[in-house]
């Protein structure tokens, strides 16, 4: 009887897991299971290029008909996963009959964390390809958008919105927004980086109501500050899609708990990809969850080789990457900044529009870095931290790339 590995979820850590399985060599069936009855699609230009226009839905199509026939991947779109019945080795469905599964992998992602003010026309949360879609129609539209959380998706909606001509203006509850990832001081750049492109920011203040309706709403602030708003957008963080597996007898914890090999901890044949992972990462010493788009696409490659390759298991041990485009600003973090106040930064972001900070922890050893709009110092950094350098060896590539020595006899 032909093996069957079941995937539920159709993002990039789904699509990815099918993908590599077939490069893996496992030559059974693979069914890949979607809540939306769209294609496939890559999710970081939701907020960038796809909701400024400069892109179409095709262009960030990550699975076609087509390339899921010649790869022998059966697609189930537009079903959404209820139920694991880990003892029939079943994936229920609501209104289709139940798949079965030899390998379960989980990779249903994370969702926009609700809006508490709520979700009526004109307030937006951004996650899907039909977000994006609605969320384009209201800035076309024109007027003042007021976005609620100054993250990497709430200052990537801002920079795009200005770009398309909107007045903008960003609010957030921290003093200094990015601080929760890149600490005070740097923070403090990105929020110069807004103010700068005519962005209006009222940090320091959290929302108590959004009222009113879509073209004409009103966003009440704490400090008693009322603001006028065209349209809405809440950025506030994500939740992890775990809810359809509660009543499986899987550990659910902020995410799918699995081990070093994401599997489940409580079932050998169910792994867990992406943002609804929570494995046992060795290096760190614990149970960690990343929503990141690499770190889906890793943790997919990695999962494809322990299923295909049971006698010779991975751990999966990441060094965390993510990036962000705002304005004229390229963000790449590798590694662990979040939460770690001891910084040194390489480069001027004043004179040169570019900079890196380097983080550690402990004893000067290298935990992460932020690289602004600075290839070769993003190489050097991933490298360092792959290798396990200290700070002071990175420290000085870098500085020899922002001052290269001057060779007699080369040509400049």
């Amino acid at each position: 009887m032909t093996s069957r590995v079941v995937i539920v979820g159709s993002s990039v850590g789904g699509v990815r897991t099918a993908q590599s399985l077939r490069s893996e060599g496992y030559d059974g069936d693979i069914v890949l299971v979607g809540e939306e009855t769209a294609l496939p699609y890559d999710k970081p230009p939701l907020s960038k290029a796809l909701l400024a226009g400069n892109s179409d839905a095709a262009a960030v199509t990550l699975l076609t008909e087509e390339d899921a026939g010649c790869n022998h991947i059966q697609l189930r779109l537009g079903h959404r996963a209820i139920r694991v019945d880990l003892a029939a080795g079943q994936v229920e469905l609501a209104d289709h009959e139940p798949l079965h599964f030899d390998q379960l992998v989980v990779a249903t992602g994370a969702s926009a964390r609700p809006s508490p003010w709520g979700q009526g026309p004109g307030i937006h949360v951004l996650r899907t390809l039909e977000d994006c879609l609605r969320l384009r129609e209201d800035l076309l539209a024109g007027g003042h958008l007021v976005v609620i959380g100054g993250g990497f998706i709430g200052a990537e909606v801002t920079s795009t919105a200005r770009s398309l001509g909107l007045e903008v203006t960003v609010v957030d509850p921290l003093p200094v927004p990015m601080s929760r990832v890149l600490n005070t001081e740097i923070g403090g750049w990105f929020v110069d980086l807004h103010r700068r492109h005519g962005v209006r920011t009222r940090f320091g203040a959290g929302v108590e109501a959004v009222d009113g309706e879509s073209g004409d709403l009103r966003v009440s602030l704490t400090d008693g500050t009322v603001l006028e708003a065209s349209t809405v957008v809440v950025g506030i963080g994500a939740v992890p899609n775990d809810g359809w597996l509660k009543s499986s007898g899987l550990v659910i914890d902020d995410g799918l708990v699995c081990d070093e090999y994401c599997r489940a901890v409580t079932s050998e044949n169910v792994y867990a990809v992406g943002d609804v992972s929570r494995w046992f990462h060795r290096g760190r010493g614990g149970d960690v969850r990343m929503e990141h788009w690499t770190n889906a696409v890793d943790q997919a490659a990695c999962v494809a080789h322990n299923i295909t390759h049971s006698h010779d298991l991975r751990s999966y041990e990441p060094v965390e990457y993510v990036w962000s485009d705002q304005y004229d600003w390229k963000i790449q973090v590798a590694g662990r900044t979040t939460g770690l106040g001891d910084h040194v930064i390489v480069g001027d972001p004043l004179k040169d529009n570019r900079f890196a900070a380097l983080y550690t922890e402990g004893e000067q050893q290298l935990s992460g870095a932020a690289i602004v709009n600075w290839p070769r110092a993003l190489i050097e950094c991933r490298r360092a931290l792959l290798a396990g350098s200290n700070l002071e060896s990175l420290q000085k590539k870098l500085e020899a790339l922002t001052n290269p020595p001057n060779i007699v006899g080369t040509p400049p």
